[in-house]
C-alpha cells in the first residue's frame, strides 16, 4: 500500500512539473490540463499544504507535509475521501517509513 500513498505523492509531484503554476514560493496555484488537476500549494516555515480539486471528476484531495529534523510527517484526504497518514525519517542515504494507507492498511518501508 505504500506504493498507493507514494503514486499520489508522485502523481501530484510529477504534476507540478508539466503543470502550469502561478504565485510565490510560498503559495502557488496550479493547473495541469493532462489530469485535470486544479491545486494549490502553500509553505509556511517547515509546513507544506496542499489542496486539489479535479472538475472533471469533482474529486479533491488535501495532503499536509511537516518536517521537523530528519523526519517528515505527512496526512492527507485521499480523492476517494479517506484519510491517511505516514512518517518518514531519513538517515544518510536511507529512508525509513510507516503510515495507514487510504484504504485504513499498515505499511512500511526502507529504501
Amino acid at each position: 500500500m505504500k506504493q498507493l500513498i507514494f503514486g499520489v505523492f508522485l502523481a501530484v509531484l510529477s504534476s507540478t512539473v508539466s503543470a502550469q503554476c502561478y504565485g510565490t514560493g510560498a503559495f502557488k496555484n496550479c493547473y495541469d490540463s493532462k489530469s485535470g488537476n486544479s491545486y494549490t500549494i502553500q509553505k509556511f516555515g517547515n509546513q507544506t499544504q496542499m489542496n486539489g480539486y479535479n472538475a472533471g471528476t469533482g474529486s479533491s484531495w488535501s495532503q499536509n507535509s511537516t518536517t521537523i529534523g530528519n523526519t517528515t510527517f505527512n496526512n492527507g484526504r485521499a480523492a476517494n475521501g479517506n484519510s491517511w497518514n505516514s512518517t518518514e525519517t531519513r538517515i544518510g542515504n536511507r529512508a525509513f517509513g510507516s503510515g495507514t494507507d487510504s484504504n485504513g492498511k499498515s505499511f512500511n518501508y526502507t529504501r
